[in-house]
């Protein structure tokens, strides 16, 4: 627990506490009677309460969408399933200021159901609940269908031939087995729609707001330090009360599984009832994913002179982007990879230590640590960006003109994502089979080694598609950190969508367009990489 109790103290807590104290103290003394009085207001009420609400009803419809599509790639075996899967997790690394700009060219003025139908979703809740769950589908798919595609079908079959009917036997053997996976996948919806900013402000109009965009009023707007502190404790607040009911429902559910290989339970869909849910699922990600993300190509292309590669041309240009840049636009696209490429490496690290020191049952200290590597994703990027500036600039800390610094504040959204995919995996290995291994002679690192990292390699393995595709998409920290002659590719997109002119944003869906295609080669090559490992001793073995 060290390394990542160490990280998460220096990079996390320390700069928080310090943009907090500096909200909250007058000189050197604290003023907490400010909280009430911030908490006494009736406008921020409402922004608390909306903030609630529209996250467990985009959780919720998150999961009932989504959980078929998990189900379908975990269990089912077609043509084009590799690429399919690399599709649905490219909603979740686009900034979210381009996934609101895609569904304002939906459901906005001028929009696809407004030219067909006259009908307009901006300004409402359902068109940021429908972007909530077009951004979220793939944490669903990824987390649970990791697992269910390892769960022996076996079990389930067991429970029919013994009467249980098929409902039934789903209900008492399956679902128990991925309600820890099923609760992991809800948490990080949840804290993602709690902490909702750029699609919000884009989509919601001034109507609607969550706490993450009155914490960015109050601080970039208004400089009302002393707001923004109190909200963002109450943030810190709601966050950790869910994550502590989340660490004690679901550490009660856990058992032992049987895993197996997941090339051995995929299979041809039989039967017109299979395939007519393989359809279904295929239409809800042409709606809901394909869609949009077509919006966003063709806007790429529609140039003032006809569809074409304009845009894409001006971006090798520092002068097409009117001095939005020290450097042309399109070099932000390989400062994004290796920016990534170090934040996964930081996270796989971090993540993968952390996760192996909470599969061992050691108390509440560590039972409370589970709950803590969760908060990054519930507390305002705005505050934690803030924080690197203000508290990482002096010896021995001196990072601010560090390349390292980007990956540091991405590497922090993605730990949660490795410790939340391989924690299930690793709590299911019998612990039986460690306990042969050393019997037999085997040393703490060769049990490891032999037993547990061949269990979850496929784990891993996703657990580093997930950070990677993270921090390529990671915007609310990196927009006060990166570098003007280094940016990323979300802060290049975000800098030109708040220029005007047609170029600015045609250059932007461009570099939009291009962070997609990223994204489907990386997680394809990921797939490939996952498909070899499985085959050459995965979970199959024992």
């Amino acid at each position: 627990m060290a390394v990542p109790v160490a990280f998460f103290a220096v990079f996390f807590a320390y700069p928080v506490a310090a943009i907090v104290s500096r909200g909250l103290k007058t000189g050197d003394s604290w003023q907490f009677g400010w909280i009430g009085e911030v908490l006494g207001r009736a406008d921020l009420q409402r922004v608390l309460w909306f903030t609630t609400w529209q996250a467990l009803a985009s959780t919720v419809l998150t999961l009932l969408i989504a959980l078929p599509g998990a189900y379908v790639l975990a269990r089912y075996d077609f043509p084009g399933k590799k690429l399919l899967r690399a599709v649905v997790t490219v909603p979740f690394v686009l900034p979210t200021v381009v996934v609101g700009s895609a569904f304002l060219a939906l459901l906005g003025r001028g929009g696809l159901l407004d030219e067909l139908w006259g009908v307009r979703l901006d300004t409402s809740v359902w068109a940021i609940l429908i972007a909530h769950v077009f951004f979220n589908y793939a944490v669903v798919v990824r987390t649970v269908g990791g697992l269910w595609a390892q769960l022996d079908p076996r079990q389930e079959e067991a429970a029919r031939v013994l009467g249980a009917g098929r409902f039934t036997a789903w209900r008492r053997v399956t679902l128990p087995a991925l309600a820890p996976s099923v609760a992991a996948a809800a948490l990080m919806v949840f804290l993602f729609t709690f902490t909702s900013f750029g699609v919000v402000q884009i989509l919601g109009g001034p109507s609607f707001a969550t706490l993450e965009v009155e914490i960015y009023r109050q601080t970039a707007q208004l400089l009302d330090l002393r707001t923004a502190a109190v909200l963002t404790l109450v943030q810190f607040a709601a966050v950790g009360a869910v994550l502590a009911v989340h660490a004690r429902t679901v550490r009660r559910r856990e058992s032992a599984l049987k895993l197996v290989d997941p090339a051995r339970t995929a299979r041809r869909p039989r039967g017109w009832g299979q395939w007519a849910l393989l359809g279904g699922v295929l239409v809800t990600i042409a709606l809901l994913v394909l869609l949009p993300l077509g919006v966003l190509a063709e806007r790429s292309l529609d140039t003032p002179g006809g569809y074409g590669l304009g845009y894409y041309r001006a971006l090798g240009s520092v002068e097409a982007s009117g001095g939005a840049f020290l450097v042309a636009p399109i070099e932000a696209v390989l400062n994004s990879l290796w920016y990534a490429l170090a934040a996964t490496a930081i996270a796989v690290v971090v993540g993968g230590l952390a996760a192996a020191a909470l599969t061992r049952r050691a108390g509440r200290l560590v039972r409370g640590f589970d709950a803590l590597l969760m908060l990054p994703l519930g507390v305002s990027a705005v505050t934690v960006g803030f924080g690197f500036l203000i508290t990482l600039d002096e010896p021995p800390l001196d990072l601010r003109a560090s390349w390292i610094l980007v990956p540091l504040a991405q590497a922090l959204v993605g730990v949660p994502f490795v410790v939340r995919t391989m924690l299930p995996v690793l709590r299911a290995v019998d612990g039986r089979l460690r306990e042969a291994a050393a019997v037999l002679g085997a040393s703490p690192l060769r049990v490891w080694r032999e037993v547990d990292l061949p269990l979850v390699r496929r784990a891993l393995l996703i657990a580093s598609g997930f950070a990677f595709a993270v921090s390529l998409g990671e915007f609310g920290a990196t927009v006060f950190i990166a570098r003007p002659d280094r940016p990323t590719l979300p802060v290049a997109v975000a800098r030109l969508l708040g220029r005007p002119g047609e170029l600015n944003y045609g250059q932007a869906m461009a570099l939009s367009t291009i962070l997609m295609v990223v994204c489907v080669v990386a997680l394809l090559l990921l797939e490939r990489v996952r498909v070899r490992g499985a085959s050459r001793g995965g979970a199959g073995e024992f």
